[in-house]
């Protein structure tokens, strides 16, 4: 029997939500800035903010 921890799905979520916090944390809360320190562009990080529920002004 195979035991059932936590789905791939949900660890990376969360992974991806801390992960993206945490760097719009480091820039203030710039989402401009985030975005270009990670690489995306800025309306990708703000679809992401947004799916993952992370408040940019509340960080």
């Amino acid at each position: 029997m195979v035991n059932r921890g936590v789905r791939y799905e949900d660890a990376r979520r969360e992974f991806e939500k801390r992960f993206l916090a945490r760097v719009i944390q480091q820039c203030d809360g710039n989402l401009c800035k985030a975005a270009d320190t990670l690489g995306v562009h800025r309306n990708t990080l703000a679809r992401k903010t947004k799916e993952l529920r992370i408040k940019p002004r509340a960080l």
